[in-house]
C-alpha cells in the first residue's frame, strides 16, 4: 500500500505536459518559497482588515460587519489552515511526488492570489447598520403589581423623569416587574435601545463598564484606566441615542460619571432605572422612588393556591390554616412560592398547623425585614428531609451569583463531593442527581431555566442564595467569594480553621503569594479556584489541608502543579480541564483515593507518573492533543473506570483494543483507535461480551467531523473502501471523512446490522458519488429508515443523494414502499460542486418528517425538488407536500433557478423561515396552498413564515401573481437584522461563561460547522478561530443551534 500513493500521484500528473511536469519537479523549492511569501502577504492583509473591523465595531455602536467582509475573513482563515496542511504535505513528501507537490503548490498559489485580489478595500467602511433594540428576557408570571407597573411605565414615557428607583425588600418582585417592562419596551419601540445589566452586591466599576459595553456589543479593549474607560463607554452610550439603561440589584450608590453613563435628561431622552433594596440608594442617585409593596392577602393567597396543587385547594378544612400560613409570608411572592413548593401535596391538617407554628416562631426570633425573609426561606430548607439533599442545595451557593448552573456539571460535582452514594453504575448516580434537582425545584429552592439554547440549567433566586449564605456562614462553614472580580487571594485571617468549602471561582486572581503563610484549614474538603488566571501555586499552599477531597483548578493558566499535591491522600477529584499551559504533573501514586482526574485540553505530553496506581479511578479524561503516548498496561489496571476519554492528536498514535476491552465497568468511552483493525476488535468484543456502553465516540484517524450524539463512530482513513468496517449494532451516528476510495455508504456492508442510525455526516471524501445506491442495496434500505439528520460537506463528485439504477415506473413502485429517509428531519449539504438536483420528486412521500433543509456553496445546483419527467410537460399544478418543513436555507448557489417546479406549489404550513443569500438566478418563490381546503395558491402563506434575504434579491424577484407579492411582503426582512440577533445570542453565551475558549470547548462537541458566525464572534473578541491546539476545521455552533431550534444564520 505504501507504493500505491506515490504511483497514484504520478499517474495524476501524467495528464500534465512533460515540460510542465519537469518544471514542477525541478523548481519545487521555488514554488514553495513563492507560496510562503504570498501566504504571509495574505495573512498580513487579513490581520489589517481584522484590526480595522474591530476598531469600527468598537466605535460604531449598532453596526455589524458587512457580509462580504465576514465571508472573506472566514474563507481566508480556512485557506491559511489549508496552506499549512500543504506545507506539511510537501515537507513530508517522497522524492517521486515532487512534481505532483509542485503542481499542488502552484494551484494553491493561484487560489491565495485570488483571495488577495478580492480583499475588501480598507479605505472604505467595513460595517453597516444592524438594527436591534434588545432581546426579550425570560420572565415568570406576575400576580398583582399592576399599579406599580403602570407607574413605572408612565415615568418612562414622561420627559421630566430621567431616573427611576424601583425599591423594595428582597423577594418582593422588583426584578420580575422590570423584566416584564423591559420586554414591553422592546415591543413599544419608543427607545432605540433597552439595556439590562445586573450589578449585584459586590460590584466594581470596571466590571459594570464591561457589562454595559458588552450589552451594547462594544468592547473596551485592554484599556485599564477607569477614566479613559468611562470616556469610551460614554461615547458608546451617546452614539446609541435615546435609550433605557436598567441596573438590576443595586446595593450602593453608583457614580454615573465614574462609570461613563450619561446623565439622563429631557434633551437626550435617556432613562436610568435601578432596582434596589435600599431607599437611600434611590435618593442618593436622585431617582424618583417607586416602592414595590408586598402582595395583599388575597393576591398572596391566589398565588399560593396556584402553586400548591389542586388537592390542597379542594380541601375546605385546610383553608383557615392556609390563610394564616400565607399571611406569615408577609406578601412576598418569593416566600409564598417557596412555602407552596415545600408543602405541595401535604393534606394533613396537623402538619399544616405545625408548619404555621414554626413560621411564627422563626420570624419572632429575629429583627429586621431582611432577616425575617431569610428565616421564612429557612423554613423550606429545614424541611428537606435528607441531610445530603441539604448539602446538595448549599453547594449551589458556591457558584457565582446570577449565573446559570449547568445541570450535568452540577450533578458531576455532587458525585465528586460524595453527596450521591456509590451505586452499581455512574448512570444510576446521575439519575439520582436528577431526582435531587427535581426535589429542590419542587421546593422552589432552585429555579428551572433554559438559559442557554435549551440546555438544562438551574438558578438560585438572590434571596434564596442569601439564605444559603447565611447558613454557610455558621454551620457548615463555607467561604464563598465566587465571581467578585477579586485580584488577590482572601487575607490570611479569612482562612479560618473550621472552613469546609472555599469557592473563589470566576475571579481575576493571577497569583498566590509565595510569602503567604499556608492556610491552616484542617477541615477543608473542597477548594474551587477554577477560571482564574493563576500561573503558579507555592509548594507549601496545600500542606495544612489534610482533608481536601475536591480540588478544581480548571481553566487557569497554571504551568505546573506543586509537588505537595502528591501528599493530598484524601483527594478524590482533581479537575484541570482547560489548563492549556499545564505541561506536566507531579507523581500521583500516593493519591490512592482519587476517583476523578480531568486533564481535558491541557498540554501534557506524557501521562502523569504513578497514574497506573490510581486503582479507584472512576473518571479519566485524557482528551489531550499534545499527549504522545499512553504506556501499555496503564489503562487495563484502572479496572473501576466508568468514564474514559482519550485522544492523542498524532496520526501515528492511537489505542489498541486490548487496552480498553478489560475495562468492564465502562459506561462512557470516547477514544481514537490506532487503525480500523483495532476498532473492529473492540466492536467485536462489545458484541461478544455484551458490554453495555451508554455513551461512546469511537474514532479512527484524525477527525474533522465531530460527533454530537451519544453513540458515535467517526472514520477518517484514506485506505478505507468500506467492506472491512465493523459497527456496533446500536450506533446512532456515523461520521466519515477523508476516505477517497469510498463511493457510497452502500459499500459498507456492516451498516445493514445497525438498527438505529440517526445521524450521518460525510465530508471531504473525493470519491463519494451518492449516499445510497439502490443498485447495491436493492430495496433493502431499512438502516436509513431511522435516519434523522444527514450532513454532506465538501464532496466534489457527489451528483445525487440517492442513486437509482434502471430508474422507471417499476422501480418507482419499489421505492414507494421503501422506508428510506422516512424519519429524516434535517438535511445539510455544503460545498458539493457537482450536485444539480437535491431531492427527486418520487422521494417526497418519504419526507413527511423533514423539518430543515440547508444547502450552501453548491456551484451547479439548479433545483431543490425535481419534478417527474412526465409532469414537466403538464400545465397542472404539482403539489410538494412537506407538512413539517420549518426552515429552508439556501446560500451561495449561483446556478439555482428553482425551489420546485415552475408549476409546483408547496404544501407546508409549518414553514417558519426561508433564508436566501447569494442565489442570484433564483427569481421565484413557489406559491403555497394550505393543508385544509383548496385555497388559491397565490393568496396563502404559512402562518409563521419569515423570509430573510438581501434587499437586492428580494426586489429582483419575478411574480406570477402580484397579489402573492403583497401576501409575502410583510413577512420579509433584511438578512442583517437576523445576523445581529444570533451574534448577540452567541456573544451573551460567551459573556455568561466569562471566557471565550471555555465556551468554544462546549460548542466543540456539537457538530461540524461553517465559519461565518464564528469568525465574527472571534474577531469581535480578538480571538483566534483555532480551537485548543488543534488544526481541525473550525468547529462552531451552526449544527448545535439548529438542533436547539435557533437558526445559526438568522437567530430565528
Amino acid at each position: 500500500m505504501e507504493c500505491i500513493q506515490p504511483a497514484a500521484s504520478i499517474a495524476n500528473c501524467l495528464g500534465t505536459p512533460v515540460c510542465k511536469y519537469l518544471q514542477y519537479h525541478r523548481k519545487l523549492n521555488d514554488y514553495v518559497r513563492n507560496f510562503k511569501r504570498i501566504r504571509d502577504e495574505l495573512n498580513s492583509k487579513m490581520e489589517d482588515i481584522e484590526l480595522q473591523l474591530k476598531a469600527e465595531l468598537l466605535h460604531c455602536v449598532g453596526k455589524i460587519a458587512k457580509k462580504e467582509v465576514e465571508n472573506w475573513i472566514g474563507k481566508v482563515k480556512v485557506m491559511i489552515m489549508e496552506a499549512q496542511d500543504v506545507e506539511n504535505k510537501v515537507s513530508n513528501g517522497r522524492y517521486l511526488c515532487r512534481a505532483c507537490n509542485g503542481k499542488l503548490v502552484d494551484r494553491k498559489i493561484q487560489e491565495v492570489q485570488t483571495f488577495l485580489d478580492k480583499a475588501p478595500n480598507i479605505s472604505e467602511s467595513l460595517v453597516i447598520d444592524g438594527p436591534s433594540v434588545g432581546l426579550p428576557l425570560p420572565t415568570s408570571e406576575l400576580v398583582g403589581e399592576k399599579a406599580v407597573r403602570d407607574e413605572i411605565w408612565q415615568c418612562l414615557m414622561q420627559e421630566e423623569v430621567g431616573k427611576i428607583g424601583v425599591w423594595g425588600m428582597g423577594g418582593v418582585g422588583k426584578t420580575t416587574i422590570m423584566k416584564h417592562i423591559h420586554n414591553d419596551l422592546l415591543k413599544e419601540h419608543s427607545f432605540e435601545r433597552v439595556i439590562w445589566v445586573t450589578i449585584s452586591k459586590d460590584f466594581s466599576v470596571m466590571k459594570l463598564q464591561d457589562d454595559i459595553a458588552s450589552a451594547l456589543k462594544g468592547d473596551l479593549g485592554s484599556e485599564r484606566d477607569k477614566v479613559r474607560r468611562a470616556a469610551i463607554l460614554l461615547e458608546l452610550l451617546n452614539k446609541v441615542g435615546k435609550h433605557v439603561l436598567i441596573l438590576d440589584d443595586v446595593w450602593a450608590k453608583v457614580s454615573l460619571e465614574e462609570v461613563g453613563i450619561p446623565e439622563p435628561s429631557s434633551s437626550n431622552g435617556c432613562k436610568l432605572v435601578l432596582t434596589t433594596r435600599s431607599e437611600q440608594v434611590c435618593k442618593y442617585m436622585g431617582c424618583k422612588v417607586i416602592p414595590v409593596k408586598p402582595l395583599s392577602e388575597e393576591e398572596a393567597l391566589i398565588l399560593f393556591l396556584n402553586k400548591v396543587g389542586p388537592t390542597i385547594v379542594q380541601s375546605p378544612t385546610l383553608m383557615p390554616t392556609l390563610r394564616l400560613a400565607v399571611k406569615e409570608c408577609a406578601g412576598l411572592p418569593l416566600t409564598v412560592v417557596v412555602l407552596a413548593g415545600t408543602m405541595k401535596g401535604e393534606d394533613d391538617p396537623c402538619i399544616w398547623k405545625n408548619a404555621l407554628k414554626e413560621l411564627k416562631e422563626r420570624v419572632g426570633t429575629v429583627e429586621g425585614v431582611e432577616a425575617e425573609v431569610i428565616e421564612r426561606l429557612k423554613f423550606s430548607f429545614d424541611h428537606l428531609k435528607d441531610e445530603k439533599l441539604k448539602l446538595c442545595f448549599l453547594y449551589c451557593a458556591l457558584y457565582p451569583k446570577n449565573l446559570p448552573i449547568w445541570e450535568d456539571e452540577l450533578i458531576e460535582c455532587w458525585i465528586d463531593e460524595g453527596f450521591i452514594d456509590e451505586m452499581n453504575t455512574r448512570q444510576e448516580m446521575k439519575d439520582k442527581g436528577h431526582a435531587i434537582l427535581k426535589k429542590l425545584e419542587d421546593n422552589c429552592l432552585l429555579e428551572n431555566v433554559t438559559y442557554q439554547y435549551d440546555q438544562p440549567c438551574k438558578k438560585m433566586h438572590d434571596a434564596v442564595r442569601d439564605m444559603a449564605l447565611s447558613i454557610t456562614s455558621i454551620n457548615p462553614r463555607y467561604m464563598i467569594q465566587a465571581g467578585l472580580q477579586l485580584e488577590k487571594l482572601p487575607k490570611e485571617e479569612e482562612w479560618i480553621r473550621d472552613i469546609e468549602k472555599v469557592s473563589l471561582k470566576n475571579n481575576s486572581i493571577s497569583e498566590i503569594p509565595i510569602d503567604m503563610s499556608p492556610p491552616k484549614c484542617q477541615l477543608l474538603t473542597t477548594l474551587l479556584l477554577g477560571r482564574n488566571p493563576i500561573k503558579k501555586i507555592p509548594n507549601s499552599f496545600f500542606v495544612n489541608m489534610p482533608c481536601l477531597r475536591v480540588l478544581d483548578l480548571s481553566c487557569t493558566n497554571i504551568e505546573c502543579l506543586p509537588d505537595s499535591i502528591s501528599e493530598l491522600k484524601n483527594l478524590t477529584a482533581l479537575q484541570l480541564e482547560g489548563c492549556e499551559e499545564l505541561r506536566a504533573l507531579p507523581c500521583l501514586s500516593m493519591l490512592q483515593r482519587l476517583k476523578k482526574l480531568d486533564l481535558n485540553f491541557t498540554s501534557i505530553e506524557n501521562v502523569p507518573e504513578g497514574m497506573d496506581m490510581l486503582i479507584n479511578l472512576r473518571y479519566l479524561n485524557l482528551f489531550v492533543y499534545t499527549l504522545k503516548v499512553i504506556p501499555t498496561r496503564v489503562l487495563p489496571k484502572l479496572s473501576h473506570l466508568q468514564h474514559l476519554k482519550v485522544y492523542m492528536h498524532d496520526e501515528t498514535k492511537g489505542l489498541k483494543a486490548d487496552e480498553v476491552v478489560p475495562l468492564q465497568k465502562l459506561e462512557c468511552f470516547y477514544g481514537r483507535f490506532e487503525n480500523v483493525h483495532e476498532l473492529n476488535k473492540f466492536v467485536s468484543s462489545m458484541q461478544q461480551c455484551k458490554k453495555n456502553l451508554i455513551k461512546y465516540q469511537l474514532y479512527v484517524g484524525l477527525f474533522s467531523l465531530v460527533g454530537s450524539g451519544e453513540r458515535v463512530v467517526s472514520i477518517n482513513d484514506p485506505e478505507i473502501v468500506g467492506g472491512e468496517l465493523m459497527f456496533p449494532v446500536d450506533m446512532q451516528e456515523l461520521n466519515i471523512s477523508y476516505c477517497p476510495y469510498l463511493r457510497n455508504v452502500s459499500h459498507i456492508s456492516s451498516l445493514k446490522n445497525v438498527v438505529d442510525l440517526r445521524v450521518c455526516k460525510i465530508g471531504h471524501c473525493e470519491g463519494i458519488e451518492c449516499v445510497v445506491s439502490f443498485s447495491s442495496f436493492s430495496s433493502s434500505t431499512h438502516q436509513f429508515q431511522s435516519l434523522q439528520c444527514l450532513f454532506l460537506i465538501d464532496l466534489p463528485k457527489l451528483s445525487e443523494v440517492i442513486k437509482v439504477e434502471g430508474y422507471g415506473s417499476a422501480t418507482t413502485s419499489i421505492l414507494a414502499s421503501s422506508p428510506t429517509f422516512s424519519n429524516l428531519k434535517d438535511i445539510h449539504i455544503l460545498d458539493c460542486p457537482s450536485i444539480m438536483t437535491l431531492l427527486p420528486h418520487w422521494l417526497l412521500p418519504n419526507l413527511q418528517n423533514l423539518e430543515e433543509i440547508t444547502v450552501m456553496d453548491c456551484e451547479k445546483l439548479v433545483e431543490i425538488f425535481a419534478a417527474e419527467d412526465e409532469e414537466k410537460g403538464s400545465d397542472a399544478l404539482i403539489k410538494f407536500d412537506l407538512p413539517k418543513l420549518r426552515v429552508l436555507r439556501l446560500e451561495s448557489l449561483p446556478e439555482l433557478k428553482s425551489i420546485c417546479s415552475k408549476i409546483g406549489v408547496m404544501v407546508c404550513d409549518s414553514l417558519q423561515l426561508i433564508h436566501v443569500d447569494n442565489c442570484d438566478k433564483l427569481k421565484r418563490i413557489p406559491p403555497f396552498v394550505s393543508f385544509v381546503g383548496n385555497g388559491q395558491p397565490y393568496a396563502h402563506a404559512p402562518p409563521s413564515l419569515k423570509i430573510n434575504s438581501s434587499r437586492q434579491w428580494w426586489e429582483s424577484l419575478e411574480w406570477d401573481d402580484l397579489n402573492f407579492k403583497n401576501v409575502l411582503q410583510p413577512l420579509w426582512k433584511d438578512k442583517w437584522f437576523f445576523m445581529e440577533t444570533v451574534f448577540h445570542k452567541i456573544q451573551e453565551m460567551i459573556n455568561m461563561n466569562f471566557d471565550i475558549k471555555g465556551t468554544f470547548y462546549r460548542l466543540f462537541w456539537c457538530g461540524f460547522v461553517t465559519t461565518r458566525v464564528a469568525t465574527r464572534v472571534c474577531v469581535a473578541h480578538g480571538q483566534s478561530t483555532r480551537v485548543g491546539n488543534s488544526r481541525f476545521s473550525i468547529i462552531f455552533c451552526t449544527t448545535w443551534l439548529d438542533h436547539k431550534g435557533i437558526c445559526p444564520h438568522t437567530g430565528v
